[in-house]
């Protein structure tokens, strides 16, 4: 099966089997869309045959056939209501997926220029150009008669990023009308799952429910965001409702490209293969490190940039200090595998870590890039680049822990508010946009060079409301963002080097070295991690309480560079 997301809330495919649902639904979807009649093909499964994988999986299932070309009104009316109805993400499939693919195509051009809808559906592999007029006639039709409901401020995504601007707005601003567009129904601590992964949280401890972590004041609009109309100070869902705004906040996050590695998403969390980047998959991770007693553990890290950047070596540092502590280490032959050439960005903080890769004896592979994983034969392959020259070589393994390629998401990259590299173009200061001065955005989905992290967030969320404040009165923009992230580098149970820096690697500790040297590994560095941080992010950052956040003030006008 091969799944092809065209948009947040759906994706298309070829024909797909049963066995193939259990797939569909570990990758996140909720309903399954069949639109190819039954009895096309000798050997293709019956509708029935789906529905019941389906059922047996929990996810919805709905039979729509439609014969190749014969798309009237009634179909199209259909298929919306199958899209503003049924749980999303949905999945949708047909022979090869073009039917599909169309059938969205024209649910959404109403609301949708052609020429967003023809790059969603390009880069998902389907060729619908010959649709273009019939696009061009519906592009419009009764949709802009009347203005939509609007908000002094609008925010794309209720992740950290969101809940925390929101949060920082109403502190400031109590009776602001503000609202978030999210559509998922829970909000995870992602900075927990690495403790996860080491048997030091449990899973429940790191999500809680998105109404629970809004704060007071903000609508949540639960829907996914189809398009951008700057222009019109608009945005657009997928089920075709449209939000006004004054100013725009977007923090929309960035996408785990599972799929960019061959093979990868068919094993992860069996034969041994996991990753800390999934809420799922973490607890699998703590499983193999307890079970592992002989043979190579890789872990790997593709090319920046990716959120966290610490993250794929501290789950080799704790997964080695396990096998220390529980005498097998030595039998065991830990590798890292970095797509890139250092171990760490900042230079300082690399001694320190130095001493543990010794410590637990492993190997460190820079320009190794993983590109492929044969799960069930335990081989991952990896691209070598010595200078000029690339060569691939294969590696054995009984566990690897695994960091996907990342990149930015892909209605983001289709819209008018992305650069080239497909990041939320914005100021790295002030966060605003450098060609639409009453839209800002912050978080791991934008363009700032800083390290993706939460305590990024924690420092762009009050620089983000601040300004968009300004904008919204017609005054200056006051706040600037240093460039400020956080990587707590877990070498040990116990013990943690507190990398703290801002743009350029310039250090930027939080505290003086007496209480905690962050060039050396501390347990106080570790109470902060486990016990401080958890309540900081959810009674702190949520709830407006800027504790060592507070934005630089500085006198900037609207709209410069």
């Amino acid at each position: 099966m091969e799944i092809k997301p065209i948009a947040p809330s759906f994706a298309a495919s070829p024909q797909i089997r049963p066995d193939d649902v259990a797939r569909a639904v570990q990758a996140g979807y909720k309903t399954i869309v069949c639109n190819r009649p039954d009895g096309e093909a000798d050997d293709q499964p019956a509708a029935a045959e789906i529905a019941e994988a389906a059922r047996a999986a929990g996810v919805e299932f709905r039979y729509l056939p439609i014969k190749p070309g014969q798309f009237t009104d009634e179909l199209v009316k259909s298929f919306e209501d199958v899209l503003s109805t049924c749980k999303g993400p949905i999945l949708a499939y047909c022979r090869t997926g073009t039917r599909s693919s169309t059938l969205w195509a024209l649910t959404r051009a109403k609301m949708l220029s052609p020429e967003a809808i023809l790059a969603a559906t390009s880069k998902a592999g389907y060729d619908l150009s010959g649709l273009r007029p019939m696009m061009e006639e519906r592009f419009g039709a009764d949709v802009y008669t009347s203005r939509p409901e609007s908000y002094d401020v609008l925010i794309v995504g209720g992740g950290a990023g969101g809940v925390s601007a929101a949060a920082s707005l109403l502190k400031r601003r109590p009776h602001a009308k503000v609202a978030i567009i999210e559509p998922r129904e829970e909000h995870y601590y992602q900075p927990g799952w690495t403790l996860v992964g080491a048997g030091v949280f449990e899973r429940g401890q790191t999500v809680r429910r998105m109404g629970e972590v809004l704060p007071d004041g903000v609508k949540w609009i639960r829907g996914a965001v189809a398009g951008f109309l700057p222009e019109k100070n608009e945005v657009t869902l997928e089920n075709g409702e449209r939000y006004g705004y004054e100013v725009l906040i977007v923090t929309p996050g960035l996408k785990l490209n599972w799929e960019a590695v061959d093979g990868l998403a068919d094993t992860l969390g069996k034969n041994g293969v996991t990753s800390n980047y999934r809420y799922d998959l973490a607890p699998y991770t703590w499983e193999l490190v307890k079970s592992v007693r002989k043979g190579k553990a890789l872990f790997t890290q593709p090319p920046m940039p990716i959120k966290c950047a610490g993250a794929p070596q501290k789950a080799m540092y704790l997964s080695a200090d396990y096998w220390l502590r529980t005498g097998v280490l030595k039998d065991i032959d830990v590798e890292f595998c970095n797509a890139g050439g250092v171990l760490f960005g900042v230079p300082d903080y690399v001694p320190a870590l130095m001493e543990y890769v010794e410590r637990y004896d492993a190997t460190l592979s820079f320009n190794h890039n993983l590109v492929k994983v044969d799960g069930e034969n335990k081989v991952a392959t990896f691209e070598v680049t010595d200078g000029e020259t690339t060569s691939t070589v294969e590696k054995e393994f009984e566990m690897m822990h695994v960091c996907p390629p990342q990149t930015g998401l892909d209605f983001i990259k289709a819209s008018p508010l992305a650069d080239e590299a497909g990041w939320v173009d914005v100021d790295q200061a002030t966060l605003q946009h450098k060609k639409y001065p009453n839209i800002f955005g912050l978080g791991d989905g934008c363009s700032t060079p800083n390290a993706k992290t939460a305590a990024a967030v924690r420092k762009q969320a009050p620089v983000a409301a601040v300004n968009a404040l300004a904008v919204l009165d017609g005054h200056e923009l006051v706040a600037e963002y240093d460039g400020y992230g956080s990587c707590p580098l877990t070498v040990e149970r116990g013990k943690i080097v507190l990398a703290e820096f801002g743009y350029g690697g310039k250090l930027m500790p939080s505290f003086p070295d007496w209480i905690i040297d962050g060039m050396r590994p501390s347990r106080r560095a570790w109470f902060l991690k486990e016990r401080m941080l958890p309540p900081m992010y959810w009674q702190g950052m949520f709830r407006g309480r800027e504790y060592l956040a507070q934005p630089r003030m500085t006198f900037k006008k609207i709209g410069a560079e």
